[in-house]
């Protein structure tokens, strides 16, 4: 889910509400202002806990039973820097229920397959140092403000799916898709399709080979009269964006 989203962790001054502040006050009833009416209902629902326990000092804190800003989520285990925004959060309910949230002001790095122990490099390629794996739902990898890169001695992309509907891999850009290697190989087991409604170029600077069982050109020649081996109806379907 995007950090963005209305279930994401508000990690800005995260603090533990006291019994006071989420009981009903005794004060004469009055009107209470749009906000004070907001506040109201985040509290009717709010969680309580009166066994948190914590431990900190001017470098940072270990707290546990620690209920969020919002009131709505308690977190099992949460550890503080100095800084509000440098945390990492075991929630226990709420909308993060099972969650496990880290967030940095600086870099988030993990390094992993050192292999001290075994000597041949062959077999240290073979092994798998590093997964990510979700058993269900999506898995989002996001950069909002930078590139993403995938870098290895070779990179695999595989898409399973039961169905005709799945089992696909989409990439989508807004401006260009540039492919660059010394063989590019794509084999279609059914259908090969290449459109574009503008100019589609197709250049060998040596030979250029084209099989078919049967070849068959068709231009807007047919637009007018269909030609004697016909054409006109693949003519006006490629017209239609079919």
């Amino acid at each position: 889910m995007s950090a963005n989203g209305p279930t994401a962790q508000n990690t800005d001054n995260n603090r533990t509400p006291s019994r006071d502040s989420l009981l009903p006050s005794n004060k004469p009833n009055r009107i209470l202002s749009p906000l004070e009416q907001e506040e109201g209902s985040r509290y009717d629902s709010a969680k309580i806990n009166y066994t948190a326990v914590g431990w900190g000092n001017d470098h940072g804190s270990v707290t546990m039973g620690q209920i969020h800003k919002n009131s709505d989520v308690t977190s099992a285990v949460m550890l503080n820097a100095k800084d509000g925004l440098h945390q990492f959060s075991l929630d226990n309910d709420g909308v993060r229920r099972g969650w496990t949230t880290s967030t940095s002001t600086g870099a988030f790095q993990i390094n992993c397959g050192k292999y001290p122990w075994i000597m041949k490099d062959s077999e240290k390629e073979a092994l798998d140092s590093c997964m990510i794996t979700a058993d269900h739902g999506n898995i989002i990898i996001k950069a909002s403000n930078g590139k993403i890169r995938m870098e290895a001695t070779d990179i695999e992309l595989i898409s399973k799916g039961e169905k005709t509907d799945r089992g696909s891999i989409k990439m989508t850009a807004s401006e260009n898709i540039i492919m660059e290697s010394k063989k590019c190989q794509i084999t279609a087991k059914n259908y090969y399709k290449m459109s574009t409604p503008q100019t589609m170029e197709i250049i060998a600077n040596g030979v250029l080979k084209m099989y078919g069982a049967v070849i068959r050109g068709v231009s807007d020649a047919v637009d007018v009269k269909d030609s004697k081996v016909g054409g006109r109806n693949f003519q006006q379907r490629v017209k239609e964006g079919a």
